[in-house]
């Protein structure tokens, strides 16, 4: 049986580097770790749909996640996802495989285990066969957006935490009714749920989310560590900082990865553009202005809290 938790906090959405060959660009993703260490996460999520997990082999996604881990060194905790097969027994591979790195939880995709038009009983029947077929193996559960988003339920979710297998959650509900339920429904289980949606952070931490797990952590993580822990003790200016993540955020819908990849060479980073799912050239002189204003912008909310 699995053991332990998952740390609390923030756990960046790591986007995949590559070099002008279209190979995984292992010595900017070194950096990157190093960057991403050294603002405060608490954790690293490897191999997620910012990674462009789906345009990635199986060994690539293996790859990728055990060389985060190894850098990583034990210094945070790092997950990793990657099963994008259709097929269950596809899956089982896949999921072996990727237990196989050490990683500290091995994330399903919620999508993967049931049809958009299937029932709960379906996934949970998929779920039972998966946990069986990988013992010994810490879960986590990502509902990614693509290629449909499957929200737990809060009784699925209890179920999930009953198993003792599953330790996080990102959540991408983006509203704090449902994840009060999920909280509830989770109740003091080692199932932490991390908020993917800036907007909403504040509300959900206040009502028991455990951490942030979301695309912004690519562009200033240090600032959600801040709120994270101070949100209690500075409650006003949570408030304030609280407003500017949430409108940053808009920038999610701009290009992403490329954006992010974009706003980590700002921070000093030697990480190419390229990606595999959408092309550089998406991000015109306009779109690069945006950034670069998010990053003039950051630098100043750093000044205010950070430094």
């Amino acid at each position: 049986m699995t053991t332990g938790t998952i740390a609390q906090g923030v756990w960046p959405t790591m986007v995949t580097p590559f070099t002008g060959n279209n190979e995984i660009d292992y010595a900017a993703l070194e950096q990157m770790i190093e960057w991403y260490i050294g603002h405060g996460v608490a954790g690293l999520f490897a191999v997620c749909q910012s990674s462009e997990m789906f345009t990635l082999s199986l060994r690539e996604r293996v790859d990728l996640a055990r060389f985060v881990q190894r850098q990583s060194a034990g210094r945070v905790q790092v997950i990793a996802s990657g099963h994008i097969s259709e097929t269950i027994e596809e899956q089982i591979a896949e999921l072996n495989e990727m237990a196989g790195t050490g990683v500290r939880a091995v994330v399903l995709v919620s999508n993967r285990l049931a049809a958009q038009d299937e029932p709960d009983d379906v996934w949970k029947r998929n779920a039972e066969r998966l946990l069986s077929s990988v013992p010994d193996t810490a879960f986590g559960i990502y509902e990614c957006p693509y290629p449909y988003k499957r929200l737990m339920s809060p009784e699925l979710l209890r179920w999930c935490a009953d198993t003792g297998r599953f330790l996080f959650l990102k959540d991408t509900c983006c509203d704090t009714e449902q994840i009060g339920r999920k909280l509830e429904a989770a109740g003091r289980s080692r199932l932490n749920l991390y908020n993917a949606n800036s907007a909403t952070l504040l509300e959900s931490v206040r009502l028991g989310a455990h951490g942030y797990s979301g695309v912004m952590a690519n562009f200033h993580p240090d600032l959600y560590v801040w709120l994270l822990r101070h949100w209690r003790d500075q409650p006003e200016k949570a408030e304030k900082l609280q407003a500017f993540l949430g409108l940053s955020s808009v920038i999610e819908c701009r290009h992403y990865p490329v954006s992010a990849k974009y706003a980590l060479a700002l921070e000093g980073i030697p990480i190419k553009l390229h990606t595999r799912s959408i092309g550089a050239d998406r991000l015109t002189y306009a779109s690069r202005r945006e950034v670069e204003q998010l990053y003039a912008m950051t630098g100043l909310y750093r000044e205010q809290f950070i430094l």
